[in-house]
C-alpha cells in the first residue's frame, strides 16, 4: 500500500490545506491516487466543525471558518503541529474505534518523548494532560475514506483560546508541550511522523 507523507516547513492557509485534502481524499476514494499524510502549521484560524454553535464565540470579531469534520468550535495557530491524513480503509481495517486508538497512542508516545504524561478520555475526545486538553482529534469519514486529522499544541499562543469556547470546554483548560515539558524541542516533524507511521501499521 503506497503512501505519501508531506512535511510543509512554511505555514499553509487552512482553506488551501482544506482544498488539497478534499482533492486528495476523492482521488483515494477511486483509487486514482496514494494515501497522505501531511504534517504542518496554520497561520491563525477559528475553525467550527459540525457540532459547532454560535454561542461558543466569545470575541464576536473573530470570523469563524466553517468545516465538514465532526466537533465544535476550535482553533490553529503558529506552533501548532497538525497532521491531516486521507486513509482509504477499504484496504486496511474497517474500524474506526481503532483508528482513533492508533491516533491517541500516537500522541501520547510523541509526548512521551518530552516526559509528558498524557491520556485519552471516553467522553471527550482528544488527548488530556491531567485536566488540561494539549491535542484535538477531528475525523469523517466517507465511502471508507477516513480525513480530517489531529493537531497537538507545542508552543502556540494560548491566549487565543480565550475568544472562543474551545471543543465546548473552559478555555483555561488549554496546554501546550512549551508549558508541560522543559526538554527542548526540536525535530518535532520527523518525530511525529515516525510514531503515526508506526501506528498505521495497525490500521
Amino acid at each position: 500500500m503506497t503512501l505519501e507523507v508531506k512535511i510543509s516547513r512554511k505555514l499553509v492557509p487552512y482553506k488551501t490545506a482544506f482544498s488539497f485534502l478534499k482533492r486528495r481524499v476523492e482521488l483515494v476514494k477511486k483509487s486514482k491516487d496514494r494515501e497522505l499524510v501531511w504534517i504542518l502549521e496554520h497561520p491563525l484560524t477559528f475553525t467550527g466543525g459540525i457540532r459547532s454553535k454560535e454561542n461558543e464565540i466569545l470575541d464576536k470579531k473573530i470570523k469563524i471558518t466553517k468545516t465538514n469534520r465532526g466537533g465544535k468550535m476550535t482553533l490553529h495557530s503558529p506552533g501548532q503541529k497538525i497532521v491531516y491524513f486521507a486513509l482509504n480503509l477499504n484496504k486496511r481495517k474497517k474500524d474506526i474505534k481503532n483508528l482513533v486508538k492508533q491516533i491517541e497512542l500516537s500522541i501520547i508516545n510523541f509526548l512521551k518523548l518530552y516526559k509528558i504524561k498524557s491520556q485519552s478520555d471516553k467522553k471527550n475526545i482528544g488527548i488530556w494532560v491531567k485536566d488540561k486538553k494539549i491535542a484535538a482529534i477531528g475525523i469523517r469519514v466517507s465511502n471508507w475514506v477516513a480525513y480530517h486529522g489531529f493537531s497537538i499544541n507545542i508552543s502556540n499562543n494560548l491566549n487565543y483560546y480565550k475568544k472562543i469556547i474551545p471543543c465546548g470546554l473552559d478555555n483555561k483548560k488549554i496546554t501546550s508541550v512549551k508549558i508541560e515539558s522543559k526538554i527542548k524541542i526540536s525535530n518535532i516533524e520527523n518525530k511525529l511522523r515516525d510514531i503515526f507511521l508506526a501506528n498505521l501499521k495497525n490500521i
